[in-house]
């Protein structure tokens, strides 16, 4: 079975960084994103990233700040956040599918258990 193995996650001050890294396991997937929700608010789109890192897009909230990446040799991608705002604060899930579109929209068929970042003031 599938599951993506999520880790990074924790407590950061403001203007601080964290690396989130999600590893699938049993297969690999051409597109992989990652979305965060925080309490009383919608589930957003953070980003996403293709197989050869020729697609990437951000959520305009986080672009500028957040990169995501990939290494397919480890069959892992990662969010690297930088300039962590309290508002960042969320519980931030992995995605992942066979298509962009699916995994940038949000109804991918593969999800983490999801990761806690909170960011302090």
């Amino acid at each position: 079975q599938v599951q993506l193995v999520e880790s990074g996650g924790g407590l950061v001050q403001a203007g601080g960084s964290l690396r989130l890294s999600c590893a699938p396991s049993g297969r690999t997937f051409y597109a992989m994103g990652w979305f965060r929700q925080a309490p009383g608010k919608e589930r957003e789109f953070v980003a996403a990233i293709s197989w050869s890192a020729g697609m990437t897009d951000y959520g305009d909230s986080v672009k500028g700040r957040f990169t995501i990446s990939r290494d397919n040799a480890k069959n892992t991608v990662y969010l690297q956040m930088n300039s962590l705002k309290p508002e960042d604060t969320a519980v931030y899930y992995c995605a992942a599918d066979s298509t962009y579109s699916t995994v940038f929209a949000g109804t991918c068929d593969y999800w983490g258990q999801g990761t806690q970042v909170t960011v302090s003031s």
